[in-house]
Formats: structure tokens, sequence, C-alpha cells
């Protein structure tokens, strides 16, 4: 066999290298003359992926051309030409994506030889009889005639003759089952063999035939308890030491029991990893997987973490990466302490695990106790530190994300150095796309008053309003909306900013940017803010006016606008403007088509709120419109926000317009009375079922006071909860008293007394 060398050039997204090569295989007659031949063209790419800015690209090209016999010498320049290629290449934004998405492939480590592996001989698959007797004798023998069929196995070439060879495989299954506590070697052995068919997914069924996934589950169990149980051992003996510092024969004990317990932790680790792997391919299949739930993968592996091997802690965090996409084990891993072992590991150098457990608390996340308990250990400035390294920051950004989310971690973000590093990431971007898990985290912290001070600090508001305006950018309006809306030293920045604002808000402009920009404007309730001013100047009324028609736009405009009026409310020439516009009719009239949502509903209530503060706008909700008599409609409203501000401007309204005060008082009386009325109806009804079943039952009358007996008698205790309490007056029953006698202040609502449903009287204030 020939293999001819072809061309050579970079791979097209990654830091690679691609080699083109021939092989030609020729059958030779008895003679050596040629008699069958064929060629075929192969590909091997060689990753470069430690290749950075300061990589020695001549020392590099030389380790490749050394290590790979499929470049000549000669060709030496050559790679060194391609690899400073490579070296100044920049990555486009696809790239970058598909770099993120690519998956780490975990391997196993190749087992460390050990007592009984250090073979002389070379493997046969003809002497495999010779082999399999040897699994009939001792613990030596089997470890020896183990480790020749592992040879074989580890070719995938030999496994389809290995398969159809049952007396070998079932003897293997036997001793594994009898013997694996007796020699963790012969176990790692035989697993070992095991796993070479695992990785190969038409070969499950023999390896669930012969139930190794069942043993390897009891071999990681018992494998766990036996390290707590040196751990304990261990940790005697040490503190054994530490009470008797001058006792040399204690610290000698305490030494080699140190050393032993390294040696077996080698060796455990190493069963530990190859067991954990078979089990891994094996639960490519679901129902298998739930097999393994069952008898508790989850905690197993979770237990394992607490290891120091990297190349074991991968294949865990891998474990468990796979199992987390299902609630269950998601479930299963809250229960443990998964979050805080995952923790330690954040930041690490290896860069496959470091990788991996980012993927893996990703996944969790989704769940806010596991984000709970994120920020519990201290995570938030962990994943804050990876924001300068490039192949772990788009993770960490979705984490961060995630936990960005929940109201109640918000403030949090204040005391880590995360704010900083993304208003400069969000600079960085220029004029380019911003990813989207950068905006949204800054959305979302936005939110929060102390994080939109942090995002002002310098010129942080000028650079963010600069992009949004110019960009036309929905997302970063966004950010600046959430800022605009606390109170305190935010607030007052955006004054100079209000006429860029204002003049984005017109029919041309796309109507997301708008309803940005309106909601930015709408939340600045600023007292010094001449909004007459803006609205003349801009021409704000008839656009206001416009989107106030039911489906001119979008609800969510609409409701901006709605908002947006009452804010320029506040200001008394302002209102005048809107009263004369015509605007108060569009309002009620929108009401009435969004009468069913509350948000729309409690925005308008509290437009009329402001307007009637003021004395041209009062008249005219007043006297020319009726919406004093919706807002007596939705004084008993569900919703508490909506009673509560219809309670108030009705109050104004019933102060300044006798004749709208006596309808109103007239109102709440009756809706006071309706609800003691309904209490006692109700009661009468429960009393007089309990009078079916009683033979010597009383007949009831209605009386001035309520339920009486026939015979005039009242129960002390059926009335003791309608007394009177410190100097209240008596509930008013039949209108007549329609004044509290013992109010401070004549002519305001009397107190109406009702009650719960537990029977305990209640007072409401009118």
């Amino acid at each position: 066999m020939k293999v001819k060398a072809g061309s050579l050039d970079v791979h097209p997204t990654e830091k690679a290298l691609v080699v083109q090569y021939e092989v030609e295989a020729a059958v030779l007659g008895e003679t050596g003359d040629h008699m069958l031949g064929e060629r075929k063209e192969g590909q091997k790419i060689i990753r470069v992926k430690s290749l950075s800015p300061s990589t020695d690209v001549v020392a590099l090209a030389r380790k490749v051309v050394e290590e790979c016999k499929l470049i000549p010498p000669s060709r030496l320049p050559e790679v060194e030409q391609l690899l400073y290629y490579l070296q100044n290449r920049k990555p486009s934004p696809a790239q970058g994506k598909v770099e993120r998405k690519e998956k780490r492939v975990v391997k196993p480590r190749e087992l460390t030889p050990f007592e009984g592996m250090e073979l002389n001989a070379e493997a046969s698959i003809t002497g495999i009889d010779d082999y399999v007797e040897l699994l009939y004798e001792g613990i030596p023998e089997k470890i020896r005639g183990s480790a020749l069929i592992l040879q074989l196995a580890r070719n995938p070439d030999n496994l389809e003759e290995l398969l159809h060879n049952e007396t070998a495989l079932g003897a293997l299954a036997r001793v594994l089952r009898e013997d694996w506590k007796q020699s963790v070697e012969l176990a790692t052995i035989i697993i070992y063999i095991f796993f070479c068919f695992s990785s190969f997914s038409q070969f499950h069924g023999v390896v669930s035939h012969y139930k190794i996934g069942a043993l390897c589950m009891n071999v990681v169990e018992h494998e766990v308890k036996r390290h707590d149980v040196w751990r304990e051992e261990l940790h005697k003996k040490s503190k054994a030491c530490e009470s008797e510092p001058e006792n040399g024969s204690l610290r000698r004990d305490q030494e080699k029991a140190l050393r032993k317990y390294h040696d077996l932790l080698a060796k455990q680790e190493q069963l530990l990893r190859v067991s954990l792997y078979l089990l891994l391919n094996l639960a490519e299949d679901t129902r298998t997987e739930l097999k393994m739930r069952n008898k508790n993968i989850v905690g197993l592996l979770v237990k394992v973490l607490e290891r120091d091997d990297e190349e074991l802690l991968v294949l865990v965090v891998s474990f468990l990466k796979k199992l987390s996409i299902f609630l269950e084990n998601k479930n299963d891993m809250a229960e443990v302490d998964t979050v805080e072992q995952l923790a330690r590991l954040i930041p690490c150098d290896h860069e496959d695990l470091l990788n991996l457990t980012l993927r893996l608390l990703l996944n969790l996340s989704f769940d806010s106790g596991l984000r709970a308990k994120m920020v519990e250990v201290g995570l938030l400035p962990k994943l804050t530190a990876l924001f300068g390294d490039e192949n772990s920051r788009h993770i960490a950004l979705c984490i961060l994300y995630h936990i960005s989310v929940d109201d109640r971690f918000k403030a949090i973000f204040a005391y880590t150095d995360c704010i900083p590093q993304l208003m400069q990431m969000l600079y960085g971007h220029g004029e380019e796309k911003i990813d989207d898990e950068l905006i949204s985290i800054c959305i979302n912290l936005a939110a929060n008053k102390r994080n939109a001070q942090l995002m002002c600090e310098g010129n942080g508001l000028k650079m963010l309003m600069k992009r949004a305006l110019k960009m036309k950018d929905c997302l970063m309006m966004k950010i600046i909306r959430n800022i605009s809306q606390h109170d305190g030293p935010t607030k007052p920045l955006f004054i100079d900013y209000v006429g860029d604002l204002a003049a984005q808000i017109s029919a041309e402009e796309e109507e997301e940017f708008v309803l940005e920009c309106l909601g930015t404007l709408a939340n600045l309730t600023i007292p010094d803010l001449d909004w007459e001013l803006v609205l003349k100047e801009y021409n704000l009324v008839p656009f206001l006016k416009d989107r106030l028609k039911p489906g001119s736009a979008e609800d969510d405009l609409i409701l901006e606008v709605v908002i947006m009026i009452g804010t320029v409310s506040m200001d008394d020439a302002c209102a005048i403007m809107l009263a004369k516009s015509g605007i108060i009719p569009a309002i009620i009239e929108l009401l009435n088509a969004q009468q069913e949502d509350d948000e729309f509903v409690c925005q308008i209530v509290y437009v009329f709120y402001q307007m009637v503060f003021h004395q041209a706008t009062r008249d005219v909700i007043i006297k020319d419109t009726q919406a004093p008599a919706y807002l007596i409609d939705l004084m008993h409203d569900k919703n508490t926000e909506i009673r509560k501000v219809c309670d108030n401007t009705l109050d104004i309204i019933a102060e300044y317009d006798e004749e709208w005060g006596k309808k109103i008082q007239s109102e709440k009386f009756r809706f006071h009375n309706n609800q003691w009325l309904e209490m006692v109806e109700s009661r009468q009804a429960d009393e007089a079922e309990q009078y079916l079943y009683d033979d010597n039952r009383t007949d009831l009358f209605y009386s001035a006071d309520g339920i009486t007996p026939a015979d005039g008698s009242v129960s002390p205790d059926f009335f003791s909860d309608l007394q009177p309490q410190n100097g209240d007056s008596h509930h008013v029953r039949d209108g007549s008293d329609l004044f509290d006698q013992t109010s401070s202040s004549p002519g305001r609502p009397a107190t109406a007394y009702g009650f719960r449903p537990d029977e305990q009287p209640y007072h409401q204030y009118t």
C-alpha cells in the first residue's frame, strides 16, 4: 500500500490545515506481478487550536511536519506560510457562531499501564480461544487474558468477529459479575472491552444482553462508597497525627496511608471513567437513561464531581449535561448539591471542562430555584470574570441573562464588575449588530434603579442615545426607556434629549421605534419640563389624537399614547390644549372599546385624574362629558389599582361639583349597604337550613334590627359583632343617617360596616 501526499490548504472556518492524500492498494501475484489495484482519495484535518497572535509559527510548522507523516519535510515553508495566514485571518461573524456551537467531543483518556497489563505478546484474533481459557484461572491469569482480548477489542475491525464469539463475551461477563470486587484492574479491563462495543450504536444490544450497564451502575455506586470510607479513615489518621505531632510513628503511618490512598484513587478513577463512559454511550436510548435515573445516576455523578481528576470531571459534566435536558433529571439535580460542586470548577485551566460546566449551568439556569442557588454560591462575579475569555463569554452572558430575568437578583449585579464591562462591550460594537444576549441582559438590568445609575455614569446615556437614534435601534431604545422610568439623578439627564426623542414620533417612523421613544418621553415626569413647548414645536397633539382611535395602531402603541397624555396633563397649559383639541371624547371612546383591558382602563382613569386638577379641563370633564358616570361604574372594579385611582378622581370631582358629589356619595352608600344586606340574607339562609333539621326550631321574621326570633329575643352572641367599636357610629341601614355623626369633619361620608366571610367586622372608609 502506497500513500501519496496531495494538496495542502487552510480550513475555510476553523484554525486548521487540510491535507489531501491518495492511498494506492495493490495485490501482487506469486511472482510479484501486479494483479489487482485500487486507489482511494482521503483528507486529513490538522487542527491548530493553540494558534494565537503570540504563537511561534516557525516552531509550530516544524512540529506539524514532524507529527504528520503525510507532509514531507520539503513542504515546511508552505506549512509556515499557511500558518501565518491562519494567524492573521479575521474570524467572520458566521465563523464565530460556528465556533460557539461546535460540540466538544469527550473521549476517555488512554488506560495507564498497571500491574498485569504490561504485555510482551501482541494479541491475535486467531488466539482468542487461548485468551478465553485464561479467564478460568486465577486473578493474574484473568487479568492477562482480558488484557489480550482488550487489545483486540480496541481495533474496531475485530468487533464484528468478537460479537459472534458468544463464548468469549459470556466468559468476560461472568468474570466481571463474579470478580469485580476482588480486582479493580480486572474490572477496569473487562468494562473497557464492553465500552469498545458501546461506542457503536449497533452493538448496544450485546452490551444490554449481558446486563453490563446494570453491573456498571453497581460498580460506580460501590466505588463512591469506598471512596467515602477511605477519606474517613485518612481523616482519622490525620486528626490523630495532629493531636500528637511529636509521635513519629503516627506521622509515618499517616504518610503511608496517604500514599496508599493516592494509589488506590488513581486506579479507582480509571475504573469510574471507563464505567461512566460506557453508561453515557448506553444513555443514547432514553429508556435506558430512565432506568439509570431510577438507580440514582444523578446523585452518583454529583458525588463524583468532588474529585480533582480533570479527565474524569469532563466525562461526569458531559453526562450531567446530557441528562439535564429532561425535566425529571433537572429536578434531581436541584435536590443535591449540583450547583455548589459546579461552582468550584469555575474558572479552571482545562478548556473543555470549563466549556462543558458553563453549558450545564446554562441548562440548569432555566429553573428559578437553581438560578437562586447560583447567586447564593457566588457565581455572578465568577461569570463576569469570564467576559475576557472569548471562548466562554457567550455562554457566560446567556447564564447571566437568565439570572437577570429575576427581579430578586437584578440589584446584585450592581456589586460586581458586570455593568461596566457590559457597557464597554456595547461601545465596542460600533455600528455592527449587537449580540442579542448582550443587549437583552442590559435591558433587564436597566429596570433596576442602581444599575441604571451605573449605566449612565460618565457619558453612558449619551453613548446609548447616540447609537439608538443613529441606528434606529429598537432594543437599544428599550434600555433607554427602562432607565427613564427611575426617579432620582438619572431622570434629569433626559432633559437634553427630549427634543431628539420627540422628533422621532411621527407616522413615517417605524412603529416599534416610535413606541420606545414615546414610552421614554411618557416616563419623564420632570416638573421643570415645558411640555407645552414640546407639543407645539413637534406638533404632537394631532399624532396623539389620531392614535387614540381604536384599531389605528397596535394596542401597545395606543397604550403608550394614553400614558403620554397622562404625563403631559400634569402641566396646566398642556391639559387645556388637549381639552380644546377634543382628545377627551376620544379617550372616552377608547375606554368603551378597551373596557375589558385593565391596563388601558387604569391608564385612562389616571388621565382623568390628572385633568380634574385643572379648572379648565375639570369643567369640560364634569359638564361636557359622561366621564364621571364611567368613573362611578368603575369605582367597584375588581382591580385594586383601578378602584384606587377612581376613588381619588371621584373625591376631587365631588369636592368641586355638588350634584355629582351627591351621586357619588349615594352610590358608595348603596354599594356598602348591598354588601351588608347580602351578608344578612346569606346568614338567614344558613340559619333556616339549620332549623330544617331541628325539631325545636324557632320561627324567624325580618325586623329593623336584622333577623329576630318570633318571641322577640335576640341572642347576644349573634349580634355581638354589630356593636360599634371605640366610638364609631352605628351602621346605617335605612339611609336616614347619611353622615358619620362622630366624624370630626362634618360632611365627610359615613363609616360603613359590613362583614368578611369569617364574620368579623371590617371598616370601609369612603
